[in-house]
């Protein structure tokens, strides 16, 4: 078939939404969408995708206003030469409020438009997706994604050949499936008259009755998904992310003789002698990292330093902060934005509010105010 497969303009919303307070204390300084993952903000990562899926206009649905996001977003708008409408809500509208309020922009032709969970980290498959639901030529598509222990989220029951899903079924006692909803989807416009401009659940006060009338369909992921909204699940997902980059695009990964594993730093990143990187660690632009230091399974954001000796693992270390020597941190420990560890300190799962300065062990898992 050589006819085009989209004659309109393509759309995609995000839901960006809140304050995100289960990323804490990142988001105290820089809004959730912009916090970096493997050095690129969450939300650039679905934007670039949706982008080379042939996606010109993307709509924000943020219910706060945040300047540092509209400022972002005019920059990439014309780095990627697409159109990006920031849609405030008045009122949190949960995840089907903001399709309705939004529902000016998606309807200036029949096209499809995507919808997206702003957390969702994965390897966009938006071209398949849209081809998969020109074809079934119904209201609505879901990506589902496998898990292996489907009794802890609502599982998606489908028909295997087809993949038309019967129905929805929240946090099963037995083995029903093991697919679930990804997060990620794409509608026809008639799915609209579905939807009221108030706090509305997409999930559970539109997708049964789409399914009911039979109008929905699963689009099976085939590789890794990780919803990264909360720090450990962050960690997960950038382990997962640096999986994906040793498969798909090897040159990305940084080599040389301190680095074990897979890892990803940024060229402006200054190494000291016999320090360990990796395995799993993604270092930011302008960290240091001083002689002898050892770092696995975590992210340091830009501009911090670590110093000599220090020992870091599954830790998230926040931009300008700064680790003393010798100190060890491990166990889902965050620093926010400019904090300054002294030496010599064991800080085990604590997150630390941007600009305190730590001068004793944190020895149990706690918030730092």
């Amino acid at each position: 078939t050589n006819w085009p497969i989209v004659q309109g303009i393509m759309k995609a919303l995000i839901l960006v939404g809140g304050f995100g307070t289960r990323l804490r204390p990142l988001t105290l300084s820089t809004p959730k969408p912009l916090v970096q993952f493997a050095n690129k903000p969450i939300l650039l990562h679905q934007i670039e995708a949706l982008v080379a899926a042939g996606v010109t206009h993307v709509i924000l649905a943020v219910s706060y206003r945040a300047e540092l996001l509209e400022k972002e977003m005019k920059l990439q708008e014309e780095r990627l030469g697409i159109k990006i409408t920031i849609s405030l809500e008045s009122e949190p509208l949960g995840t089907a409020g903001p399709v309705g309020l939004a529902a000016a922009h998606l309807t200036v032709d029949k096209e499809p438009f995507f919808l997206l969970n702003s957390d969702v980290i994965c390897e966009y498959p938006f071209q398949k997706l849209l081809e998969f639901h020109k074809k079934h030529g119904k209201e609505g598509t879901i990506i589902v994604t496998k898990v292996d222990e489907p009794s802890k989220y609502g599982v998606v029951v489908y028909d295997d050949t087809t993949g038309q899903i019967q129905r929805f079924v929240e946090k099963p006692k037995v083995f029903i499936a093991n697919r679930i909803n990804a997060g990620m989807y794409i509608f026809n416009t008639t799915m609209l008259k579905r939807i009221k401009p108030q706090p509305m659940s997409i999930e559970k006060e539109v997708f049964p009755y789409m399914a009911k009338d039979e109008e929905l369909y699963a689009f099976d992921l085939e590789n890794f998904w990780m919803d990264i909204g909360q720090p450990k699940d962050y960690l997960i997902g950038m382990c997962m992310y640096l999986t994906h980059l040793r498969h798909s695009r090897p040159s990305e990964l940084a080599s040389g003789e301190c680095i074990v594993g897979n890892v990803v730093i940024d060229p402006s990143v200054q190494l000291g002698k016999g320090c360990r990187i990796g395995p799993n660690v993604v270092l930011g632009p302008n960290v240091c990292v001083e002689d002898g230091a050892c770092i696995s399974r975590s992210t340091v954001l830009e501009g911090a330093r670590i110093k000599s000796h220090a020992w870091i693992q599954s830790s998230i270390i926040g931009w300008k902060s700064s680790v003393g020597r010798w100190v060890r941190m491990e166990n889902v420990s965050v620093l926010g934005e400019d904090v300054q560890i002294q030496d010599e300190l064991y800080i085990n799962g604590a997150r630390i509010l941007p600009h305190k300065s730590i001068g004793t062990s944190v020895t149990d898992p706690q918030i730092i105010m």
